[in-house]
């Protein structure tokens, strides 16, 4: 389709332009940078920034059930609602199972929700390397609040946080004692906590250990604890409260726009580290790199000055 057309279709809120241009950011269209311009100029247009939220957790906590009972929440409210949902990518196959709409059928006939599903493609850190011009295609379009839900990740990936303007991480019963909860990473970096599956048997010991762990850190922002049962739609209305008040608390406080300078800084990093990447790319069998491998077995000059010659031989 020409470029221009997929604009305009973006612009009306077209699903099938939006989902075109999502799949070409995707797949690194040679028109990515004609893309992104004209997708910051479809952005300039719109009265107010998108609001971003992340939702993260351990696999089995119920992410794409309280992403779907929120998408219910906002639309309630009258926001259009993106929703770009992160599955992970075989590490055996490359493929993925993009299964986490399957659990959000409920808004498929909805116009004012869009959901994609896009595959990690074996980015670590629960996102996709793609996500961050996803977002702009969505807020483009004309989403006032798009949800991001990671890959079930672990204590480490925390990728999300740099992300979302407001992180909610998940968490459910059984998923591991104080101790297990003290230490992970990924706990760090709640705005919002959710306790899902809040009927189930050790709910209430969960909310207690996390109260526990929130009273030791030393944060302007106390993350509010959240009971839910997503599956039955029980709290959306109290998660949404709680995002409001973090959200008001950016603004007053001038984090959200920090925040928004830190995303757009680490997007133009990772663009400009993948296109050093892809001018390196065809050094591998370059007589120059074979050269000074020689010279760094023989100890004639240390691995450190002999990336200093090569990349001075490339500049």
């Amino acid at each position: 389709m020409d470029l221009d057309l997929l604009v305009a279709g973006a612009r009306q809120g077209r699903p099938r332009a939006v989902a075109r241009l999502i799949s070409m950011v995707e797949n690194g269209s040679p028109l990515l940078r004609e893309i992104s311009a004209e997708l910051v100029k479809l952005c300039a247009e719109r009265p107010e920034r998108a609001r971003v939220i992340g939702l993260t957790g351990s696999p089995g906590v119920g992410k794409s059930t309280s992403t779907a009972m929120l998408v219910r929440t906002f639309r309630e409210r009258g926001a259009t609602v993106g929703v770009l949902a992160v599955d992970p990518s075989s590490p055996f196959t490359g493929g993925a199972l993009l299964g986490d709409r399957v659990r959000m059928q409920d808004h498929a006939t909805d116009s004012g929700v869009f959901i994609r599903s896009m595959a990690s493609r074996g980015h670590l850190g629960g996102l996709a390397w793609a996500a961050p011009q996803a977002l702009r295609v969505l807020e483009a379009a004309g989403c006032e609040v798009i949800l991001v839900e990671t890959v079930g990740v672990g204590q480490a990936e925390v990728d999300i946080a740099s992300l979302a303007d407001s992180t909610i991480v998940l968490l459910a019963p059984g998923m591991g004692d104080g101790v297990q909860a003290a230490k992970a990473g990924i706990l760090e970096i709640a705005d919002v906590f959710v306790v899902n599956k809040a009927d189930r048997d050790g709910a209430q010991a969960v909310v207690r250990e996390l109260r526990n762990m929130i009273a030791l850190t030393e944060r302007d922002w106390r993350p509010p604890i959240v009971p839910t049962v997503a599956a039955r739609g029980e709290g959306g209305q109290d998660v949404a409260e709680a995002l409001d008040r973090h959200l008001a608390h950016l603004r007053e406080s001038g984090d959200l726009e920090r925040r928004r300078r830190a995303r757009a800084r680490d997007e133009i990093e990772t663009i400009a580290l993948a296109a050093l990447r892809s001018r390196f790319a065809h050094l591998h069998g370059d007589s120059r790199l074979d050269a000074l491998a020689e010279r760094v077995v023989a100890a004639e000059i240390d691995p450190y000055g002999a990336a200093d010659e090569l990349l001075a031989s490339l500049a």
